[in-house]
């Protein structure tokens, strides 16, 4: 069953109830298309979840729900899916955003860090000042899957003095069990044992 509502006013009215929030399934707005990006991949398109606007609706507001406590002033958005998250929980928390991004991406002066991938290794930088020492800052992005980028944004957040309280993603692919390289609290709005 998909969500339909009349009005956004209608909406936000069921959506205040904690039952309503718990009782819809978003795993249903996410397709599943085998073989992309190469042959015996699965891959989970947050494209169609964003596509329905109530479902989108209900997915941030949950993942507000979830990192509020944590009382972040800063989120970090990692490039570029993680802009997409970053954005509607900033409006919704009431917080900054601050970028994570590849290489000649950012002007002015940036802090970088490096991390291996398995065929290689990858930057990330973040602007010089963007963060105020011990500023409480959650990370988002789309996915969670070996934890080898969202670690490194943590360690390249905390080398730009941040007080990296937690992090948040739409999706964790569990069975890759990349959590256990992350040593703050993560939220996943979706996780995926396959």
């Amino acid at each position: 069953m998909l969500l339909a509502f009349p009005c956004l006013k209608t909406f936000s009215r069921q959506l205040a109830s904690a039952r309503f929030m718990n009782d819809i399934d978003l795993k249903q707005y996410i397709a599943s298309i085998p073989d992309f990006p190469k042959p015996g991949i699965l891959f989970y398109d947050i494209g169609s979840l964003m596509r329905n606007a109530d479902a989108w609706q209900l997915a941030t507001a949950r993942m507000a729900h979830a990192v509020g406590p944590w009382q972040p002033e800063q989120l970090a958005a990692i490039e570029s899916r993680g802009f997409l998250t970053a954005a509607p929980l900033a409006t919704r928390l009431g917080t900054g955003i601050v970028m994570l991004r590849k290489p000649g991406k950012l002007p002015g002066e940036t802090i970088s860090h490096s991390y291996d991938l398995e065929y290689g290794s990858d930057t990330l930088h973040i602007q010089a000042g963007a963060i105020k020492p011990g500023q409480r800052v959650v990370v988002t992005d789309d996915m969670l899957a070996t934890g080898g980028t969202l670690a490194a944004s943590i360690a390249l957040l905390r080398k730009a003095g941040a007080n990296v309280v937690g992090a948040s993603v739409m999706m964790e692919l569990t069975a890759l069990r990349g959590r256990e390289k992350i040593d703050v609290p993560v939220h996943a709005l979706l996780s995926y044992d396959d």
